[in-house]
């Protein structure tokens, strides 16, 4: 089984359902026209795990892509701090969405979906931000903060998969992996 994604809490989050895995980095373009952000994420999770299957016919390969989503916006990683603050900013006492697109290619097969959480956020006050940014590295996760982290202290609740927040949803690609008998 290959995981096509750098990600480090994709890794860890994986070894939850095997430890019998390595990690091999998706080289796709993932710049996509698509607005719609379910769709988006899992057309870069297909391209992600299409690229590296296509070198590794005989594998089980898992791509995901993430983003948020907030009054009609889309968030991915901040491009710098000052990016990440207006993200947190614009979460600051609203409802938003963590969609993450899954993409299982197995034996000339291919199985995609996308997983959807709602995250509630409590209002932030400008120095908790900057605390924040202080404390955590933000620049690789989308929407500018990670749930299993100190942001924790900002989440009032969600509904839905709490792994899917952090990257990658667990049961649901557990699920994809034995409808195509991969485990």
């Amino acid at each position: 089984m290959i995981l096509a994604s750098a990600s480090p809490r994709r890794k860890e989050l994986l070894s939850l359902i095997t430890p019998d895995f390595e990690v091999v980095v998706s080289g796709a373009d993932e710049t996509c026209g698509i607005r719609e952000p379910r769709e988006m994420v899992r057309f870069l999770a297909e391209k992600k795990a299409c690229s590296v299957a296509r070198d590794y016919p005989g594998e089980t390969v898992i791509g995901a892509d993430t983003v948020v989503e907030a009054g009609g916006e889309i968030f991915g990683k901040p491009a710098d701090l000052d990016e990440a603050r207006r993200m947190l900013a614009a979460l600051s006492g609203k409802v938003h969405f963590v969609h993450t697109g899954v993409c299982v290619v197995r034996g000339g097969e291919s199985l995609s979906r996308t997983f959807t959480t709602k995250v509630f956020f409590r209002p932030l006050k400008r120095g908790e931000i900057d605390a924040y940014l202080a404390e955590e590295s933000v620049l690789d996760k989308a929407g500018a903060y990670a749930i299993q982290g100190p942001a924790a202290k900002f989440v009032t609740g969600i509904e839905g998969c709490f792994f899917n927040v952090v990257g990658l949803p667990v049961s649901g690609l557990y699920g994809m992996l034995g409808e195509l008998g991969a485990v």
